[in-house]
């Protein structure tokens, strides 16, 4: 009795433990788990602990498929089978692949894709491999823009070619419960001829712009020269109008003080001005080597009339004092 009993509990406790194995499940942050019962669609588990009913409901198990790198870089595909939906957003590296562009070139291209799950029940049941089918719609997606585009376009419409894979890949994947989020380019590899091709140009287009800014700073600096050059002799011209013009009022103003001088003495102040000629040309001949100077006839007749002159400067002299009668001519 006491054996069989012994039994009993045994077999209940390995029961009890079978059960709470079995018929409790706990799901973690940011998981969930599609529970099915008698092979249909029940619920689905979000975090934490949850009680099932072993034999009569199971977990749905669904398989991945993706890439990996081992130690030595190179890609491996690998393949699980889980009954966890990671509802993060999850990386999504696609191998390296062969497009043809609109010339007719073949480049080596691959990409990075960022995707979030919004629906495991479409995920579940709507896609027998979700990466596997985001990868193939990827590469398919990709031949198509990239056929349309020429070589350097290629390179020029990096943002572009994101945007409309993603929105091509956004729009067809939402069946399947995805969000994609984010498309990105990495290497866009073209045949080792065409990118020796392409550094050719490149250098024959900094040569072209290193002349033309080089031919349009010398035209620069030859135009400001030639403005500098134009202002400095307009600024001479100003400097000589402006000496003369000075010049001018003060000759014109000695001229009027000696013509008033001269009034109140009844003097022709014409005469005194050409007599005072004559002597600065008599003294310019007398610097000369000849030791005989010639004068014309009419110089005896303005010479005369530098008596009344001298009269004149005498009476001067007195007023303002000595000095003015040595400078006359004897």
């Amino acid at each position: 009795m006491t054996t069989a009993l012994t039994i009993f509990f045994v077999v209940l406790a390995v029961f009890i433990g079978f059960l709470i194995r079995r018929g409790i499940v706990t799901v973690r942050q940011a998981e969930v788990m599609v529970i099915e019962r008698l092979g249909q669609f029940n619920r689905v588990l979000h975090a934490g602990i949850h009680p099932i009913i072993p034999g009569i409901e199971k977990k749905r198990f669904i398989e991945w498929r993706y890439l990996e790198y081992d130690p030595e870089g190179r890609q491996v595909k690998k393949r699980i089978r889980t009954e966890r939906i990671d509802l993060r957003e999850t990386l999504l590296d696609f191998p390296k692949q062969n497009v043809i562009t609109k010339d007719n070139v073949i480049i080596e291209i691959n990409a990075l894709l960022f995707f979030q799950i919004t629906d495991p029940i479409k995920v579940v049941y709507e896609i027998e491999n979700l990466l596997s089918a985001i990868e193939k719609l990827t590469q398919t997606t990709l031949r198509n823009i990239l056929g349309e585009m020429e070589l350097d376009q290629t390179f020029r419409s990096r943002d572009l070619i994101n945007n409309k894979l993603r929105d091509v890949l956004d729009e067809n994947t939402d069946n399947w419960g995805v969000k994609i989020t984010r498309v990105e380019l990495q290497d866009i590899n073209p045949p080792a001829e065409v990118r020796d091709d392409m550094e050719m140009q490149l250098r024959a287009e900094r040569q072209r712009r290193a002349s033309v800014t080089q031919s349009e700073g010398y035209r620069d600096s030859e135009i400001n020269k030639g403005e500098g050059d134009k202002r400095a002799k307009s600024l001479r011209a100003d400097a000589d109008a402006y000496s003369k013009l000075r010049v001018a009022q003060a000759e014109a103003e000695s001229i009027r003080k000696i013509a008033d001088a001269l009034k109140s003495r009844n003097c022709d102040p014409t005469q005194y001005l050409i007599a005072m000629r004559y002597i600065e040309t008599l003294k310019e001949i007398a610097s000369g080597n000849g030791k005989v100077v010639f004068l014309p006839y009419e110089a005896t007749g303005v010479l005369g009339s530098l008596g009344t002159i001298k009269e004149l400067f005498k009476d001067m002299t007195h007023q303002q004092g000595e000095g003015w009668e040595s400078t006359l001519p004897k």
